[in-house]
């Protein structure tokens, strides 16, 4: 499998000096001076477990003829043969206007970004760093090409990238090009994880019984459900650390959890007799915590008496035991028998969408206005901390920034108040969100005309 990681930006922001350190090697021509790379350059590089070719690109200048216009034309085919594009904005200079001319470019090509401010060493650069947010690509990671500092979060981001569309590959649904959606179906062992894969594709293609452990691999298996392409990830069962026997057990939980971390949405099969244990609470907490879209799906419900009663419970005992993913969706179901799969994989449809769902950052502002109203931050030491501004980073899943006086300051209690109030405003039920603070002012308010 290949995959081209395109580093773009306008010159001298460090293009080639991050190419360069990237790729181990010094092969592109560095300089103070401005424009000095024009054509395309290519390298492999080790990254992780994945080999990459890395291009290192000319600096993206406005202008329609002569070499500026063929330098951007290069540029412009990188980005269109990238799989991942590293978009570089010098954080010392802050967010110029070529700056978010070319963002709208790499925007609107649809490809994989990674944002990266250079230069970020030292205190001059958090001005340009929160800058940064307005081009919408993202969350900026910190980086110096020239000192190596953030270079592995640069390295950790292009992995898995390449991971996730290592476990595309060669599946992407005829005509339409949709990538699959990818769902891990985990929990403990002999809960019916092979059973429900198997009524899902229609066919016997896990091995199942009543033993414990059978699955060993995460075995992907490609289906399509309203006209959705889907592939499906059968783990093995997690038990408790304690109880994991072996080297072929401690390699399938292994195989499990990369399923989990790569998934985008996770089905967590509980056994009606016998939900919401220890370990199924644990491998909750592991779903929200890797930030992976969550269905429960209760099995073997055609075992259970007085239902309408048994569901009641199970929902109450959801909410209670599961507050970070509060409205998940629940199911129930026989894998035995088939009953119940519609309103699994509509549930698991309804989550994905939810999981990549974003929201307008004036409705945001006017909603952290309103929520700081009504239950003002307290104050430290005598001083108010103030929320000053707001804004999404992110989806899957939804991530969220908030600018505020004193970030380390804010209790945990309030960033929860934060986190309900936007699942409730927004309709985000079950999905995990992650809100960030960042110490700094309104990264809009900087006194540039558009």
């Amino acid at each position: 499998m290949s995959f081209t990681v395109a580093i773009v930006g306008r010159p001298n922001v460090g293009k080639s000096t991050l190419f360069n350190r990237l790729a181990g090697k010094r092969l592109a021509l560095v300089d103070d001076q401005p424009g000095l790379t024009r054509d395309r350059r290519e390298a492999e590089a080790d990254i992780g477990p994945c080999t990459i070719t890395l291009v290192d690109t000319a600096g993206l200048e406005p202008g329609d003829t002569g070499l500026t216009a063929r330098m951007r034309q290069q540029t412009e085919a990188a980005i269109g043969q990238a799989d991942l594009v590293l978009f570089l904005i010098d954080a010392r200079a802050g967010v110029i206007a070529a700056d978010e001319i070319f963002a709208q470019l790499v925007r609107a090509s649809g490809k994989p970004v990674i944002l990266a401010a250079n230069k970020s060493e030292g205190r001059a650069a958090e001005a340009g760093l929160y800058e940064s947010f307005a081009l919408g690509l993202g969350e900026p990671l910190p980086i110096s090409a020239e000192h190596g500092l953030g270079i592995g979060d640069v390295t950790d981001a292009i992995a898995q990238a390449c991971e996730t569309k290592g476990g595309e590959a060669g599946i992407e649904a005829e005509g339409e090009g949709m990538h699959p959606l990818r769902i891990a179906i985990v929990g403990r062992p002999n809960v019916g994880k092979s059973t429900l894969v198997n009524a899902l594709l229609g066919e016997e293609r896990m091995i199942t019984g009543p033993e414990a452990g059978i699955t060993r691999d995460a075995i992907a298996s490609e289906i399509e459900w309203a006209c959705r392409p889907l592939r499906l990830f059968d783990t093995a069962g997690l038990r408790r650390k304690a109880r994991v026997e072996g080297k072929a057990e401690e390699l399938s939980v292994g195989d499990t959890l990369r399923a989990i971390r790569f998934a985008e949405v996770v089905v967590l099969v509980l056994d009606a007799e016998q939900p919401f244990e220890k370990q199924d609470l644990q491998i909750a907490a592991l779903i929200a915590q890797e930030g992976r879209a969550l269905v429960i799906a209760i099995n073997k419900w055609d075992v259970v008496r007085e239902r309408e009663k048994r569901l009641a419970e199970l929902r109450e005992m959801c909410q209670r035991l599961l507050p970070q993913v509060k409205g998940v969706a629940l199911v129930t179901l026989s894998a035995l028998s088939g009953k119940g799969l519609a309103k699994l994989m509509d549930a698991v449809l309804a989550a994905d969408a939810l999981w990549n769902k974003r929201l307008p950052t004036h409705a945001l502002n006017q909603w952290l206005g309103t929520a700081v109203d009504a239950h003002p931050p307290p104050a430290v030491a005598g001083r108010r901390i103030r929320l000053r501004y707001m804004t999404q980073a992110n989806a899957r899943p939804p991530t969220f920034v908030v600018f505020c006086s004193q970030p380390k300051a804010l209790p945990d209690s309030y960033v929860r108040y934060l986190v309900n109030g936007l699942r409730e405003a927004f309709d985000l039920p079950g999905v995990p969100i992650r809100l960030n603070l960042r110490k700094g002012k309104n990264p809009y308010a900087t006194g540039r005309q558009p």
